[in-house]
């Protein structure tokens, strides 16, 4: 038995209720969810699927994004909640061995970026926040996420932050946190309401507080970030998210995007395409946001 999910905060608190529930002694696969679309991942009987899009042949699937929603029928469930972790832990509520409430309410807050001014600028000083932001993606942090699995299922969040790899993780992140400001003001531009972050000059994108850019850019309504796959620049991968703050987007991203090879949230999500397409998609996704009408 395999479980399959993503690398972001909400993946790695699927991937503890999953483990606090069933004997999972394969190593945890964490995959982007272009690695499903793209059928890099092939599912096996017996694999469980949280945090991403639906891999045929899989024998429990749980997600909450609405562009990955299927009409087959399917073991597990889908619906439409803050975080793919408050589906699982609904669903097993009665057989898990200790009381992860708070971690759910936590990680839905984060998920849907219910945050305040103080807790994007200072999340030093929220533990659950700068917690979810030591987990920013990426296949070499993975020992790292199997570690807060663990510690996650078995401590409350005083004892995760006492842990010597944690602690070291979010010095770690707060001091990129500081360095992205300047980072993020350098290589944005304002077009209309929308703030575009092009990384493309970097050759391993800069990595910091993903909400930051909505407080240095409180005029905007969305973000669009754009960056290259990997070093090869053959692929590129194009973000977008509702300013958190600025709350005036009415275009659903996740629908958006799913038109050009992605898919997500209604209030954000990302595309994977070769790079030869990209200037065709920019300027179509520029267009659509700048239009913000409606489409649900």
């Amino acid at each position: 038995m395999r479980l399959i999910t993503r690398p972001d905060f909400d993946g790695v608190v699927c991937a503890a209720l999953l483990m606090d529930v069933h004997e999972i002694t394969e190593p945890i696969l964490w995959v982007e969810p272009s690695d499903i679309q793209k059928g890099k991942i092939t599912a096996q009987p017996g694999d469980i699927i949280a945090n991403l899009p639906y891999a045929q042949g899989c024998s429990l699937w749980f997600d909450h994004h609405c562009t990955n929603q299927i009409d087959t029928p399917f073991e597990g469930e889908f619906r439409i909640t803050p975080s793919a972790a408050r589906i699982i832990y609904d669903y097993y509520r009665s057989g898990l061995k200790r009381d992860y409430s708070d971690l759910i309410d936590q990680t839905d807050k984060i998920d849907t970026a219910e945050l305040t001014m103080d807790e994007v600028l200072y999340p030093e000083k929220y533990d659950y926040v700068l917690l979810s932001m030591t987990v920013q993606g990426g296949d070499s942090d993975r020992d790292y996420y199997n570690r807060l699995v663990s510690l996650l299922r078995t401590g409350d969040i005083e004892s995760v932050m006492a842990d010597t790899e944690v602690k070291q993780k979010c010095a770690e992140t707060i001091e990129e946190n500081n360095l992205f400001r300047d980072v993020l003001i350098r290589h944005t531009k304002v077009i209309g309401h929308i703030a575009v972050t092009d990384f493309r000059s970097f050759s391993e994108p800069p990595r910091g507080n993903r909400f930051l850019i909505y407080s240095l850019f409180p005029e905007t309504i969305v973000h669009v970030k754009i960056r290259y796959e990997d070093e090869s620049r053959e692929r590129t991968i194009i973000g977008a998210g509702h300013s958190i703050f600025n709350r005036k987007c009415n275009v659903n991203i996740g629908l958006m995007l799913s038109r050009f090879e992605g898919g997500g949230h209604r209030g954000a999500g990302s595309c994977t395409f070769d790079t030869e397409k990209t200037a065709e998609y920019l300027d179509r996704i520029i267009h659509i946001l700048l239009e913000n009408k409606e489409d649900d």
